[in-house]
């Protein structure tokens, strides 16, 4: 009885938790962490460099082209090279870049500092999600969720500890640490990633974009889901604290509560979303979304707001997780085109939307912004269908 059931065990982990999974896991963590740690940043960042609000405005859409520019290229790498060095290759590079961010002396530094930070970010995010594309094939399972989930974990990890430790160990040691650790897991993860060939069959078709529709509906799905997200982001703690009457403690929450459920429903998600199909998975995520968006505009406090982006949170959890499995899984497509076209349509909006957000706010302020975002929701409901495509893994 006892080896057998050992043996199991054993095939049990092999099966559902292979080191490939673990490693791609451990990247999104990372990159998740990082992304995270500069949410505390900000305003250390801002008053070092004498920004005003547009000024800083104007520094994250730095961080939003660095991203546009950089995502592309990691999707022809990945033609070239496959997923794996490329993702090597970004992962060494982005570590560099907290420290850089953290010394730069005057906004020419600091405007490159942040495109090389958003830059990176991005080129290792659509080689991570291209790895995880690889693995969930290798598997026959859905793992997209799960490993966004990481990535959130990652995100509330480095913005709930990064006020901490830069009030205790300064600026510069905050970033020390962050990078030292980073060398540390790169190093744990690094032999275990999942080795993908290169996709030559990608390198002619990799240089056009693609000219049928349906890439772009699944971008817009993307788009619009991100939006949102970078809303809640970038705007949560301050609506919550300008406009709710939130202490400062407190309206870290905003992120908090959404980063939270997000990441408790994404490990949930994939499990969820062979039980039931995508396109079901996402209609309920999407209408969870808009109920939680507009709560969060129309609180009247803030434990009310926190409840509102924690649903808001349930609901974004895995919709861009689906959005980018059908993207790398379209029938008749390079996986690399139509995921970067997915990625970058879908990171843009979280990147840009919320420099526009800012200027927009001046003039109205946040509530109506949360209340009116959920439109954008009622147009990926009215797209779900395509959604099917992530499924297209139970037809190999």
């Amino acid at each position: 009885m006892t080896p057998e059931n050992a043996v199991s065990g054993k095939s049990f982990a092999k099966t559902y938790f292979p080191s490939t999974r673990l490693a791609v896991s451990g990247l999104f963590l990372l990159n998740g962490t990082f992304a995270g740690a500069w949410a505390p940043k900000i305003p250390e960042f801002a008053s070092r460099l004498d920004l005003s609000e547009s000024g800083l405005g104007l520094m994250i859409m730095c961080f939003g082209i660095g991203s546009l520019v950089l995502m592309p290229i990691a999707g022809i790498l990945i033609a070239h090279f496959g997923t794996t060095r490329t993702v090597k290759g970004a992962t060494i590079l982005f570590l560099t870049t907290m420290l850089l961010l953290s010394i730069a002396p005057t906004i020419p530094v600091g405007a490159v500092a942040i495109f090389f930070f958003g830059g990176l970010m991005g080129a290792m995010d659509v080689s991570m999600n291209g790895n995880a594309v690889e693995v969930e094939k290798s598997m026959r399972r859905a793992i997209m969720s799960s490993c966004h989930a990481f990535w959130s974990l990652g995100a509330f990890i480095g913005a709930s500890t990064g006020g901490f430790l830069i009030e205790t160990m300064g600026v510069m040691g905050h970033a020390l640490l962050l990078t030292g650790l980073g060398i540390v897991a790169l190093v744990v993860i690094w032999p275990f990633v999942l080795h993908d060939a290169p996709h030559p069959s990608e390198e002619r078709q990799k240089v056009r974009l693609p000219m049928t529709l349906l890439p772009w509906l699944i971008g817009i799905m993307a788009l619009f889901s991100m939006v949102p997200e970078g809303a809640i982001l970038d705007w949560g703690a301050l609506y919550m604290r300008d406009e709710l009457g939130a202490s400062l403690a407190l309206s870290g929450f905003a992120f908090g509560a959404f980063s939270l459920t997000m990441a408790v429903m994404r490990f949930a998600g994939d499990h969820v979303r062979d039980r039931f199909g995508a396109v079901k998975t996402l209609r309920f995520c999407t209408v969870m979304a808009i109920i939680g968006m507009v709560i969060a505009g129309q609180a009247p406090n803030a434990y009310v707001a926190m409840v509102g982006f924690a649903l808001c949170g349930i609901g974004i959890s895995n919709m861009v997780p689906i959005a980018f499995s059908a993207a790398g899984n379209l029938p008749g497509f390079a996986q690399g085109v139509a995921l970067s076209v997915a990625t970058v349509m879908g990171y843009s909006g979280s990147l840009f939307a919320p420099s526009v957000i800012g200027f927009i706010a001046e003039h109205t302020g946040f509530a109506i912004i949360f209340t009116l975002l959920p439109v954008l929701f009622i147009v990926v409901l009215l797209l779900s269908r395509h959604a099917i495509h992530a499924d297209v893994r139970e037809h190999h």
